[in-house]
């Protein structure tokens, strides 16, 4: 079985390998990397669009259904990268509370050595188009961002309610359909 590795972007231009997957090597749960739906964050990433991601999830939910199969995606997604703000990351966290996504694995963005994404977060330039790239680093503003994905988990409401505070969002805090 496959549990994780799948190149959505890729996967969702074969219905056939979709199909396939599905129905033959998935155990209940396929982990994927969507990590981001923020455009901009994403082209720091290399990543296509939330779009491919979307694409692949519906192929993979009717593949799964054709197959007779209850499956699901758990999504994946990255805190403190490279060129994620606040403001991006509040995107986020609306783009998974509309869709109704409680994420469970999130991890904070860690430079690892000989990738772009460490080069940004060192030097705070994108070394392909040598623009500045903002980069959170301070602990607290770390902290913040990795609270908002987990907006539905009432041991981070305090951080959530200041990350909101502090990107002037108070307009999301409660508990209505937004925040």
């Amino acid at each position: 079985f496959i549990a994780s590795g799948v190149r959505y972007d890729l996967a969702e231009r074969s219905p056939a390998f979709i199909k396939e997957l599905a129905r033959h090597h998935t155990g209940g749960q396929l982990s994927v990397a969507p990590e981001h739906v923020v455009d901009a964050v994403l082209d720091k990433m290399k990543k296509p669009g939330v779009a491919s991601y979307e694409r692949f999830a519906e192929q993979f939910a009717c593949a799964s259904q054709e197959a007779g199969k209850e499956q699901h995606l758990v999504p994946y997604y990255i805190s403190g990268h490279p060129g994620s703000t606040l403001a991006d990351m509040i995107e986020l966290a609306l783009y998974l509370k509309q869709r109704g996504v409680r994420p469970r694995q999130v991890q904070d963005f860690i430079p690892t050595p000989m990738s772009m994404a460490t080069c940004m977060y060192h030097t705070g330039i994108d070394p392909l188009s040598r623009t500045p790239v903002y980069t959170a680093k301070d602990l607290k503003e770390k902290r913040l961002h990795k609270a908002l994905l987990f907006y539905w988990d009432p041991t981070h409401h305090d951080e959530v309610r200041e990350a909101l505070q502090l990107a002037k969002r108070t307009d999301l805090i409660g508990s209505g359909p937004r925040f």
